[in-house]
């Protein structure tokens, strides 16, 4: 056990009295940088794979025009998981102290919500379009007639 006096007295200038902080304690750029290119060379691989899932399975409602659709909350979901992985990551990475690769990770939550936003965006707009203008309209465009009934 170490005595400390009560004195006064500054330290000297060479013994400093802070204790030691561990080697590891504090991630260094270099590890951060390395990590953070790992992780995201498996991102990546794992965002193409998403998006020609959603790309494949878009192809079949090309067709479809039979009425109003209903909202397609799959990519919407798919996007928000992937969001939420890569913000647990950066959350990860910023609470293990390396701040860069966590700030990298942060950045490509930031695009990707970017993305689940435009994709939620879309799928509201193709569930709910915009009415038909009322008629009389130009030669050629579709209108509401303002008679409901039936014509025959």
């Amino acid at each position: 056990m170490r005595f400390e006096s009560s004195s006064r007295v500054p330290p000297l200038p060479g013994s400093d009295c802070r204790p030691e902080k561990p080697a590891d304690s504090r991630g260094d750029g270099f590890a951060g940088g390395c990590i953070s290119l790992i992780v995201l060379l498996i991102e990546v691989p794992v965002a193409l794979l998403l998006g020609l899932t959603l790309v494949i399975r878009g192809w079949g409602r090309a067709d479809e025009q039979t009425g109003a659709p209903t909202m397609d909350w799959v990519p919407v979901l798919w996007l928000g998981g992937f969001t939420l992985g890569v913000l647990v990551i950066a959350v990860v990475f910023l609470y293990s102290a390396h701040p860069f690769a966590g700030s990298v990770q942060l950045l490509i939550a930031a695009i990707v919500l970017i993305f689940t936003l435009a994709a939620w965006h879309v799928e509201y707009e193709r569930a709910h379009p915009s009415p038909l203008p009322a008629c009389p309209t130009r030669a050629g465009t579709p209108c509401v007639s303002s008679n409901l009934v039936t014509d025959r």
